[in-house]
């Protein structure tokens, strides 16, 4: 896999932040050395993010965000800026960019702020020092002759974050152990590839030195059967758990890949915490689903039409369902009853967490789809089985007594 190819969520995510028209795309095209944003004299060009995955040298793959002036102004200006603070609460790095000719401006102080507030590392570049190259409080650089381009490439790799070393599946795994993937292939499955957790799963299992067998769900029982020894693991898609646990030993141990990946992503303990909300939703609540990505949905999507079908059918009860996709993640969410979110497989973990905080911030639990249907098929204790013990503490006591999803 090259290093373009590298998922967005193993990314270090570096955000281009500062008041309109202090030469943010311009200084983005420097860094990138493309011209990924378009440049103009007139406040205001940049209305959306713009985003580039690229290799930052000698920091590796990264994802560049350019993004509209903190400082914007009118109703469209308002909602540009919610953009940017989104993109804040994501990013592993910020850039600040300042006029070098008028100095830091109140903008400029004010986001120094909230990269502070958040501990977000940050460098203040000062663009346009050709113009001012006495200018204090930052490091000066110029878009347009490409001063210092190169050294604010350097410092910006230097404030990157130590990488992730948690395993996915590796630590549950020993050399020359079998791991089942159950992949189902249905209306949903990409053509001609899967899915990027399992693509992980795999990947993460080859580096441990384990066998991968990966079958659809209706192979499982032959694939099993035809094992000398049981495998060490098996791994199902969440849409499948109950059938997989049907076929699956009980002594052998089972989870999912959504499950592993709130794991891998820092969020386990919470998401089995917030899933307990399920048991006192009252008639009519409303809980939000979000995804990620985004992607093409199909006529049985597992976020938008069965989730919410199994979390009804479960609990006898009715409930209102908001959806959300990407980038887009509210940041009022008072009105929900319950957050339930996919694996995060294409979002940092930065970015995972902070909606896991704004959740928190605001009083409303926050679960993912794994732990969630593994929960309503009454499976959840045996599928935390396999991480640490603490997690199927007391689960099993608090499922409930359903039926099989349709």
């Amino acid at each position: 896999m090259s290093m373009n190819a590298t998922p967005s969520g193993e990314r270090a995510h570096i955000g281009f932040f500062g008041r309109r028209n202090a030469g943010k795309s311009s200084l983005v095209n420097a860094v990138t050395g493309q011209a990924l944003s378009v440049v103009s004299d007139t406040p205001g060009t940049t209305t959306d993010p713009v985003r580039k995955a690229m290799e930052l040298l000698p920091l590796g793959p990264v994802l560049i965000v350019d993004t509209p002036g903190f400082d914007d102004e009118g109703a469209l200006g308002a909602l540009r800026v919610q953009k940017t603070r989104q993109i804040l609460r994501e990013a592993d790095i910020a850039v600040l960019v300042a006029d070098a000719s008028i100095g830091l401006s109140p903008a400029d102080l004010e986001l120094i702020a909230l990269f502070e507030a958040q501990g977000t590392p940050f460098i203040a570049a000062l663009n346009k020092c050709d113009l001012n190259p006495e200018a204090q409080g930052g490091f000066p650089v110029s878009a347009l002759t490409g001063q210092n381009i190169h050294e604010l490439k350097e410092k910006i790799a230097g404030l990157a974050p130590q990488k992730k070393t948690r395993p996915l599946l590796a630590d549950l795994l020993s050399p020359g152990d079998a791991v089942v993937l159950v992949t189902p292939i249905d209306s949903a499955a990409p053509k001609g590839r899967i899915i990027l957790p399992q693509q992980q799963a795999i990947r993460d299992a080859l580096d441990a030195g384990a066998v991968n067998i990966v079958v659809k769900e209706m192979e499982l029982a032959a694939a099993l059967a035809q094992l000398k020894e049981p495998p060490a693991l098996v791994v199902t898609d969440s849409q499948v758990f109950r059938f997989a646990a049907g076929i699956v030993p009980e002594e052998i141990p089972l989870t999912s890949f959504s499950i592993l990946f709130a794991r891998y992503k820092g969020f386990l303990a919470a998401a089995v915490k917030g899933v307990e909300a399920l048991q006192n939703l009252p008639e009519g609540a409303e809980i939000l689903v979000a995804e990620g990505c985004t992607h093409h949905r199909q006529c049985d999507d597992i976020g938008t039409i069965k989730l919410p079908r199994w979390i009804q059918e479960s609990l006898g009860r009715r409930f209102s369902f908001s959806f959300c996709s990407g980038n887009e993640f509210p940041e009022i969410l008072d009105r929900f009853a319950l957050v339930i979110h996919c694996g995060g497989c294409m979002l940092g973990e930065k970015a995972v967490r902070a909606r896991m905080g704004s959740a928190r911030e605001q009083g409303v639990p926050f679960t993912n789809y794994g732990v969630a249907i593994a929960w309503l098929q009454g499976i959840l204790e045996r599928c935390l089985r396999p991480l640490r013990p603490s997690f199927s503490a007391g689960c099993a006591a608090k499922t409930p007594p359903a039926p099989p999803p349709g």
